[in-house]
């Protein structure tokens, strides 16, 4: 994990996903100035911060969801496997296959059943498969749902408790196949108990995918995170404070506005 503001170009263009020079706009408002960030392949990155301070934001540039907000603007370059994801010509669908996103607050589609939620971005992604069922099954097994579900699958996903209902929101993202995973507050809404099982889910998913999370729970990120990226508002736009290793962030930061914050002094 890297905090380069003011990185050049050239010295950029490593593997993975990571962010130059991104700033953010809605309408005037600078939300988010000059953020570069790297996310290493197969560890869990932690967005921490007080509310208002861009995490989001920055989280839905990491795939293109930015551009879905009305007014809403960009500057700066997000990289993946090098090439930048705003290039001209580059598909912003096939872009969100490959870096999917699971939102705050758990949406299964109400009129589809367990399986039929699953699988339901394929066809908005274009994406063929060959067995739906044995597809079902991997993406809920990899989600930690498959053995509380298998026997209900024709049920309708609002049935689910809350913490299931993430989960299935996971393994939805999954049937895509991504590289990357965003994870937007996914456990803001649960019980400690789902919590707990949504946790275990991050971690088992790290190993083969990198994980990108906004969490406000400072507990959260130092049990599941591998780093960290702290970041500030402090009366304009939001910006990165600091970012590295989880254990450092939390033991040993390099500014003293983190470990106010993590220490739970401000926020």
């Amino acid at each position: 994990m890297n905090n380069e503001t003011g990185t050049t170009k050239e010295v950029s263009r490593r593997g993975g996903l990571e962010t130059v020079g991104v700033h953010a706009w809605f309408n005037k408002h600078h939300a988010l100035a000059d953020v570069s960030l790297h996310f290493p392949e197969n560890t869990v990155t932690g967005l921490i911060g007080p509310s208002g301070c861009g995490k989001s934001t920055f989280l839905r540039l990491l795939n293109r969801m930015h551009e879905f907000i009305p007014k809403a603007a960009m500057a700066g370059e997000v990289l993946f496997e090098g090439e930048d994801i705003y290039a001209p010509g580059v598909n912003p669908i096939e872009i969100r296959r490959r870096i999917g996103m699971v939102f705050q607050k758990a949406n299964p589609f109400p009129a589809m059943n367990i399986g039929e939620n699953v699988i339901a971005g394929l066809k908005l992604a274009r994406v063929k498969t060959d067995d739906k069922d044995a597809l079902v099954e991997e993406c809920l097994t990899r989600a930690g749902l498959w053995n509380e579900v298998k026997d209900r699958l024709k049920a309708p996903g609002g049935s689910l408790s809350g913490g299931q209902q993430q989960r299935l929101c996971i393994a939805r993202a999954l049937a895509l196949k991504p590289e990357v995973l965003l994870l937007d507050e996914p456990c803001s809404a649960l019980d400690p108990g789902s919590t707990l099982r949504v946790e275990e889910t991050i971690v088992q998913l790290s190993e083969t995918m990198t994980i990108v999370m906004v969490t406000h729970n400072m507990q959260q990120a130092a049990r599941v995170s591998d780093y960290c990226a702290f970041f500030l508002s402090e009366g304009g736009p939001g910006h990165l404070v600091e970012a590295d290793l989880t254990t450092n962030i939390f033991s040993n930061p390099s500014d003293q506005r983190t470990a106010d914050y993590v220490q739970g002094r401000f926020g």
